[in-house]
């Protein structure tokens, strides 16, 4: 018998290891990568660093560092299972300042990647000025 005022929740989980939660919402590819990660200090619960088995909990904070990004999310539900990643992102919701810096912050890269510099190699006399100039731009 189902009641069709109070239909199931698409992710009945109750209690999720904070590994599994990051592979279930599509952070990381593996738990072993989202084990990585939270042990190298890259996942924060609620601002501090946590372990591995900590239960994540509906409407924590989460700060995730990928690659160049770094964003911040409000846990809104749980899951065990990995799914696709339209149902993956009902999970959490990441605030408008994260979305607003990590923006900015690609901005930036794409800016400082068009003074043609190569990052495979130390810059010469021309780039060190034009890195100079770009610093400045920014810091005024």
């Amino acid at each position: 018998m189902t009641d069709d005022k109070n239909p199931q929740h698409p992710f009945p989980a109750t209690k999720v290891r904070l590994d599994k939660w990051l592979w279930a919402a599509r952070f990381f590819k593996t738990r072993s990568l989202a084990k990585q990660a939270i042990e190298g200090g890259k996942v924060h619960y609620n601002g501090a660093r946590s372990k591995v088995s900590k239960d994540v909990d509906i409407g924590a904070k989460l700060t995730i560092r990928t690659g160049w990004d770094e964003k911040e999310v409000e846990v809104i539900a749980l899951s065990e299972q990995r799914r696709g990643a339209t149902e993956a992102a009902l999970l959490y919701t990441e605030t408008e300042a994260s979305t607003t810096r990590r923006a900015a912050e690609a901005d930036q890269r794409k800016a400082f990647k068009g003074l043609g510099l190569n990052s495979q190699q130390r810059p010469n006399k021309k780039q060190r000025r034009q890195i100079h100039r770009f610093k400045q731009i920014q810091h005024d």
